[in-house]
Parts: structure tokens; C-alpha cells; sequence
């Protein structure tokens, strides 16, 4: 694995509408995989490969969850509105980035009194992500001089990586456009056509992908995500979706989309004919790029390939190596043998 790479994703910001930074780091990665590649309007990067067969688009969502700041207090504390979906009960006392006039880091905390001044029943209330707000440790001034509303702000933990896992914020979808590359990289050969996206705004209604596709008109779309690892203590294992360990997820419904059987069959033997470890999904709630690239104009086939995660939208998402390295080898062996997939019915 890349550690280089996967610690230059997962550590660059970049929230949902406000790709800016992440956007101009995965350029500086994908430019020379590729023949041509732009922006567009909406912010995804397009990418093209030439070749032959199937036009094949290749998706992995560069934006993470976090927040804009919805109001500034006379003391200088700031409040935020989510862009994503959080589980406010991981979120107290984190710390964060702030991208005001430069980078300011500050702490998530709970409006809520000491613990050791709670009554009975105060200790009992849960957090709710209206309780919280951000305390930059500045002075007021200074906070209202530098920090406006609208700001994005950032989870902020320093990536983890050793050489059996690694543990960051932002894995979703970091992990995707890393074997996106990864896999472009490795398969350097293939004389298939491939349209690789690296897509803004899913997080918050899969929008790039939508409106990438349209424009590309594909005739296979694959999205590149994580999946809930339901592998831990307590859990049913008949609901865990996935597990660490056991591979790249080979995705066969969400709750956007149904992934072509066509498409599964084609992976599935890929898989096996190359002897990579893989596990089948099913995930019952969220979805993926695929849901936008399979309603777009007249319809296209779709499948999503997953990387199994930990402890999704936290500040510490984690994944075996061994699972994102299965998922660079499925991806990239498709790849080289692309120009000939055909999809008859």
C-alpha cells in the first residue's frame, strides 16, 4: 500500500460543496494516468482513458461530511449546521479545523454543563448535534475578525496507518479515490476505454456523479466506496454487511441501486480466476455514486465495489490494508480486461 498517498487523501479537506483543496490534490495524482482530464462545472473530475469497447465510468467521491458555520456568539463561540449525516454522540469533544482566513483548529464541545454539575436526569440527555458548537480558543475579536458564516469545518485526527490497518476521517470515500488510482496505476496496459470520476457532492445526494454521467454517457458506470463493517462486539452477525478481513465487497443492492447481475457475474469470476479475497454486500440503508449513474438519461448498468470500514462517518473510520489492497487488484484486473465486456441481455 501507498501510505504516501492514502495519508495525502485522508488528510486534506475538503467538505461537501467545498472540494477546492481535495480536488487539486487527486489532479496532481490523476493527470498523468490518464489522456485527458477536466473539470467540470459542478467540480467533479473527469477523466478518459482511450481505448476500445464499453465506455466504462470509474466513480469514487472525493467529498467528506462535515460542517458550515451557521452563527458566530458575542464570546466567539460558533455554531454549525451539518453537510452530511453525523452521529452526534461521536462528535463531543473532537477536534477540528476551522477554514476561515487560514486554518484554525478547534474543539466540538457539548453546550452542557460540567459533569460534576449534573443533576440525575441531565446526565441522562443524550447529545444532540444542535448542542454543539466550537470553541477556537481565541479571542472573540479575532474569531469575528477571521472566521465568517458559511466557513467549512473539518473533522481533524492525524491518519494511522501500519502495516496491517489503517484508521482516519474521511476514509468515505478517501479509500475509494485511492484505489481508484491505485488501480489505474497497476493497470496501465489495458486497452479499455475508461472514464475515471472523481466526484464532488455525493454525500449529500450523490450530485456529481448525477450530472457527471449524464455528460460522459456511459455504457457501465462502477462506483468506488466504502461499506459498513458490522464485525463488532454485540452485533447480529445476520445484519453486519460486511467484514474486516474478508475482502472487497462486491456490492449487490442498496438502497439506490441494484447492481447489474451481468456486472456481478463479471466481477465474481475476475475474483476467482485471480484468486482475490471477496465477500458479497447487501446494504439496507445508504447508498452509493452507482444510484446517480444508473438513472442517468436512458439508463446504465451499474454494480458497486467496496472496501469494508469500521466505525463509518467518524472521526476514526478503519480498514485492514489487506481489503484495500483485494480491492486495487479486483479493480485494476477488471480494468485490463474491460474492451471486451459485453452485456447482452
Amino acid at each position: 500500500m501507498d501510505k504516501e498517498l492514502f495519508e495525502k487523501l485522508v488528510s486534506t479537506p475538503g467538505i461537501s460543496g467545498r472540494e477546492e483543496r481535495i480536488r487539486a490534490t487527486v489532479l496532481e495524482e490523476l493527470k498523468d494516468l490518464v489522456d485527458t482530464v477536466n473539470v467540470d462545472e459542478l467540480g467533479n473530475l473527469v477523466g478518459v482513458r482511450n481505448g476500445i469497447g464499453p465506455k466504462v465510468m470509474l466513480s469514487a467521491h472525493m467529498d467528506s461530511i462535515g460542517f458550515l458555520i451557521s452563527h458566530i456568539d458575542d464570546k466567539g463561540f460558533l455554531r454549525i449546521s451539518p453537510v452530511g449525516g453525523f452521529d452526534a454522540r461521536t462528535l463531543v469533544m473532537q477536534r477540528v479545523v476551522v477554514l476561515g482566513q487560514q486554518d484554525y483548529v478547534g474543539l466540538l464541545a457539548p453546550a452542557t454543563k460540567p459533569i460534576h454539575l449534573l443533576d440525575a436526569e441531565e446526565s441522562k440527555r443524550g447529545t444532540k448535534l444542535e448542542d454543539l458548537f466550537i470553541d477556537l480558543m481565541m479571542p472573540a475579536e479575532e474569531v469575528k475578525e477571521n472566521v465568517s458564516i458559511g466557513d467549512p469545518v473539518s473533522l481533524l485526527r492525524s491518519p494511522l496507518a501500519t502495516d496491517y490497518a489503517v484508521s482516519a476521517p474521511y476514509l468515505d470515500d478517501r479509500l475509494g479515490v485511492y484505489v481508484l488510482l491505485a488501480a489505474l496505476r497497476a493497470a496501465s496496459s489495458t486497452s479499455a476505454q475508461l472514464c475515471p470520476v472523481v466526484s464532488v457532492q455525493e454525500e449529500v445526494g450523490l450530485r456529481g456523479a448525477t450530472t457527471s454521467a449524464f455528460g460522459l454517457q456511459p455504457d457501465v458506470g462502477i462506483a468506488l466506496d466504502v461499506t459498513i463493517a458490522g464485525d463488532l462486539p454485540g452485533a447480529d452477525k445476520t445484519q453486519q454487511v460486511s467484514a474486516l478481513g474478508e475482502g472487497v465487497a462486491i456490492g449487490l443492492m442498496d438502497s439506490g441501486s441494484i447492481s447489474d447481475p451481468r456486472l456481478v457475474d463479471r466481477f465474481k469470476r475476475v475474483a476467482q480466476q485471480h484468486e482475490i479475497n471477496h465477500q458479497l454486500e447487501i446494504l439496507p440503508r445508504g447508498g452509493t455514486d452507482a444510484g446517480g449513474i444508473q438513472l442517468s438519461r436512458a439508463g446504465v448498468p451499474v454494480i458497486t465495489i467496496s472496501i469494508p470500514i469500521r466505525y463509518v462517518h467518524t472521526a476514526n473510520e478503519m480498514a485492514l490494508v489487506s481489503d484495500i489492497e483485494a480491492s486495487v487488484d479486483l479493480i485494476a484486473r477488471f480494468m485490463e480486461g474491460a474492451h471486451d465486456l459485453e452485456l447482452e441481455w
